[in-house]
């Protein structure tokens, strides 16, 4: 595989943390008043990001940069050099930090995973076509998926004394009891563990440190296997996350009918938890249906399967020559 320096104009530090929340209220909820409990999904990434914000005044000219070139590549993608069979390989390392017998998750386990991101990201999904409210050949045509295959690269296990982790990283560093990154410019680092406050995981976007660059999950959101618990027992946590690692925003845009960046999701009143019915609609302007199965929405693992062709166009910017994971070629 082709590895190509990594792009320095963009140093976003940003995370996406995702927590199980009870109720199935549409609008977004503040860290602090999540509630631990498994019934539904839900983010903490707009407030982390507001905080990220108030610590470093010039983030928002780093996150600016990004943009723009996402932009020019979604304006024309042919003028941007890609790899000469067009998909990216991208070698996985896997860290499992464990306290019981159980979280130390199984190699089917986490085989499982890659399994699943590999039918999602290369859209061969066997539920891609469960409800025809979105016709899926045009958003998610057989020439405009987003071409990424992950292929499993190492295992790193290590027991700890603490019984559950948090969201500042602590499980990336050694020096916290945890596993450093394995070559994270080049390598997609995920980390398992038992994560607290009734968290599913979360993900730095691109542009971030190195040293804390990856995907988190919780040992009961990954997979399909072992400790996998339903309504998260299908993988899709992970495929949320990553998607998060390659700069897909929730596609209700982290606010009542915010924007996610991508042209072609419809505009939702806010995320959405459990399984929705299919048409759906929000109440934002022209009360659009809303594409509840999309992978960035809030819905249980068996209710979302599908990027939009927008989205694809967007991670694909941040692997193209000049995009801020082009040292992943």
């Amino acid at each position: 595989m082709r590895k190509l320096s990594l792009i320095a104009a963009c140093g976003i530090v940003l995370f996406a943390a995702c927590n199980k929340n009870k109720t199935g209220e549409q609008e977004i909820v503040p860290e602090k008043e999540q509630v631990n409990t498994v019934a539904a999904r839900a983010c903490a990434a707009y407030d982390v990001l507001e905080e990220q914000l108030r610590k470093d005044p010039s983030l928002q000219q780093r996150m600016d940069e990004i943009e723009a070139f996402t932009a020019r590549y979604a304006a024309n993608p042919a003028a941007f050099r890609v790899l000469a069979d067009g998909n990216l390989e991208v070698p996985v390392v896997v860290n499992v930090l464990y306290n019981t017998a159980a979280q130390n998750v199984s190699d089917a386990q986490i085989q499982s995973q890659i399994a699943v991101l590999n039918a999602d990201f290369g859209g061969t999904n066997s539920d891609l076509n469960l409800t025809s409210t979105y016709n899926t050949v045009k958003f998610t045509s057989a020439s405009t998926k987003p071409k990424i295959r992950f292929v499993l690269s190492a295992i790193n296990r290590k027991s700890t004394t603490n019984t559950s982790w948090g969201t500042n990283d602590a499980m990336k560093r050694s020096s916290s009891g945890g596993i450093d990154p394995t070559s994270p410019t080049t390598t997609l680092n995920m980390w398992v563990c038992n994560l607290s406050g009734g968290i599913l995981g979360y993900a730095q976007f691109p542009g971030g440190a190195a040293e804390t660059d990856g995907v988190v999950c919780d040992d009961n959101a990954f997979g399909t296997t072992g400790t996998a618990s339903a309504p998260f027992n299908k993988g899709r946590t992970a495929t949320h996350e990553v998607g998060h690692y390659f700069n897909l925003r929730h596609i209700w845009g982290d606010r009542r009918c915010g924007n996610d960046g991508v042209g072609d999701t419809p505009a939702h009143t806010g995320a959405n938890y459990g399984c929705p019915a299919a048409g759906t609609r929000s109440s934002c302007s022209g009360r659009p249906v809303m594409m509840t199965m999309n992978y960035m929405d809030y819905t249980d693992d068996a209710c979302m399967y599908m990027f939009s062709l927008g989205q694809v166009d967007r991670m694909n910017a941040t692997w193209a020559v000049g995009g801020p994971r082009a040292s992943l070629r």
